[in-house]
């Protein structure tokens, strides 16, 4: 008996009996899976974008303690990294540094032997009142309002920033960023 050249119906059924997916139903399915898949994203972005993200930035006002615990003539540095402070105390007063360097906004460091502040990024150089003397930076520290409460405790406020301009005293400039004590 010859083969026959074409395939009847019974053989036909019976091949595709003995496969589980066809070609064709694997491509189809996948092709599914990827519009799905496209559909599921842009969904997920859709919501995503309902609830932006926010950057919670620590209060600008922040108790600093009493003015018993800073030594005259001494630079306290308990807030310069958390907060980027620094609570002078000169014979004349408290104030409140802002640690942030005026040329391109380093954090620079207090040298005590030196008694300078210096920044590692360009070389700024400044004095314990916030001057500058040497470096690129073009104007002094700027100073914080520094405040007591009526418990006597000392609070800083870097809403107000008292801005420093180039060649004059940061004493003489703002006389309310300085505390009496």
């Amino acid at each position: 008996m010859a083969v026959p050249d074409v395939l009847d119906a019974e053989s036909i059924r019976r091949s595709k009996a003995d496969t589980l997916w066809s070609r064709r139903d694997f491509f189809s399915l996948a092709g599914w899976a990827g519009v799905l898949v496209v559909l599921a994203t842009m969904t997920l972005g859709f919501f995503r974008f309902m609830f932006p993200r926010v950057l919670f930035e620590p209060p600008t006002r922040f108790e600093a303690g009493r003015p018993q615990e800073y030594l005259v003539g001494t630079v306290d540095e308990r807030f310069k990294i958390e907060r980027r402070v620094w609570i002078v105390h000169e014979e004349y007063g408290l104030f409140a540094l802002l640690a942030i360097c005026t040329h391109l906004g380093c954090t620079p460091n207090w040298f005590p032997a030196e008694n300078k502040f210096k920044c590692p990024c360009h070389g700024s150089g400044f004095r314990r009142d916030g001057t500058n003397f040497e470096g690129p930076a073009p104007r002094p520290l700027d100073r914080i309002k520094l405040e007591l409460t009526p418990e006597g405790d000392l609070v800083v406020d870097k809403a107000h920033i008292f801005r420093m301009a180039a060649g004059k005293d940061p004493d003489e400039q703002y006389p309310q960023a300085i505390l009496k004590v």
